[in-house]
């Protein structure tokens, strides 16, 4: 186990990472706004200091379009990375991701039928994230029991499940976009992923739904530590283990539709994050889930930054960006689950 000393240097350069990411999403793009006026501009919003001396269009710039892309890159990152703690936590298993087993791809199929059947602002637009939330919940729950054999959830089951499953949500999305009409571009929205052309609105409706997921998943950090031990064992400590498998896919598949709701099919954030935690400051859930909430947003910050500068001021899709980043550490991954691998 990570020392406590070293725990905490951990923590602490993980929270200056998020800032510097944090600072670089508001300041770089077409308009170059120096890390100075951006520091100065929020401190006047939080009403620190008088209205600095600042261009008018470094304000527009900061408050209209990078800051609240930001913030939702964080909220989205961190929906993303603690879903695909959770989901490892219960399958046991590193390879579990929410894009991956496909629960991303369920809450997207469930979020397109209400676009193209009912349009975007359904429900007073809740009709989408709640179609999102339901894919999603369903997907896994169905991943989950092919998984299962016995006692025990094999990862060669899991993959093949989740492509399965992913196959048959493609098969429904090709069949919808079929009977899409103007709606075609905003499915390309959802299946590419992408943080641009959201305000503060955005913000508003996903915050509570991933604040609540990620306190339900505090919750069950202990249970997490226990049923690493084997379901046996877990059992024996205490844990209610079919209790914790609906929590467990409740939790995860809230967090990913969220996710899902406002961004679209973004992978591997779930993936990597957790995984490389992990590796750096141990098993224990309890030290774990703080290191994936600053971990999360920053990765997700620096990729959606790369998709909108790499060739501006053209746009790339920041899912095409993480998956560039997380393919290879897919495979190797799954090179490293292989027996002969360890052998």
């Amino acid at each position: 186990m990570i020392a406590p000393k070293r725990y905490g240097a951990v923590i602490v350069a993980l929270a200056a990472v998020l800032l510097a990411a944090l600072l670089l999403g508001v300041a770089v793009g077409a308009v170059w706004i120096p890390p100075v006026q951006v520091a100065k501009l929020l401190a006047w919003k939080l009403g620190l200091i008088r209205h600095p001396d600042v261009p008018r269009a470094s304000e527009i710039i900061l408050f209209q379009l990078r800051l609240p892309r930001v913030v939702l890159a964080a909220l989205v990152g961190a929906a993303l990375a603690v879903s695909g703690m959770v989901f490892q936590g219960l399958f046991r298993n590193p390879l579990a991701d929410p894009a991956i087993i496909g629960v991303s791809s369920g809450a997207a199929l469930g979020a397109i039928i209400v676009i193209v059947v009912a349009g975007a602002d359904a429900m007073g637009g809740l009709g989408v994230p709640i179609a999102a939330f339901v894919g999603a919940l369903l997907t896994a729950l169905v991943v989950y029991r092919l998984a299962r054999i016995g006692p025990v959830v094999h990862v060669a089951t899991l993959l093949l499940a989740g492509v399965a499953m992913a196959a048959l949500i493609s098969s429904a999305l090709s069949l919808l976009m079929s009977f899409s009409g103007e709606q075609i571009r905003n499915i390309y929205f959802w299946l590419l992923g992408g943080l641009s052309a959201r305000g503060w609105s955005s913000i508003t409706d996903v915050t509570p739904p991933i604040l609540l997921g990620v306190v339900a998943a505090a919750t069950m950090r202990h249970d997490m530590n226990l049923v690493v031990l084997g379901e046996e064992r877990a059992a024996q400590l205490g844990v209610e283990l079919e209790r914790f498998k609906r929590r467990s896919i409740a939790v995860g598949a809230l967090l990913a539709a969220s996710a899902v709701s406002v961004a679209g099919v973004i992978g591997f954030v779930g993936l990597m994050t957790p995984h490389v935690l992990r590796l750096i400051v141990g098993a224990d859930h309890r030290r774990l889930m703080p290191a994936v909430l600053l971990a999360g947003p920053t990765l997700l910050i620096l990729a959606d930054l790369a998709a909108r500068t790499a060739i501006a001021p053209e746009e790339l899709p920041v899912g095409a960006v993480t998956a560039l980043l997380g393919g290879p550490f897919f495979l190797f991954l799954l090179r490293r689950q292989r027996p002969d691998a360890r052998a």
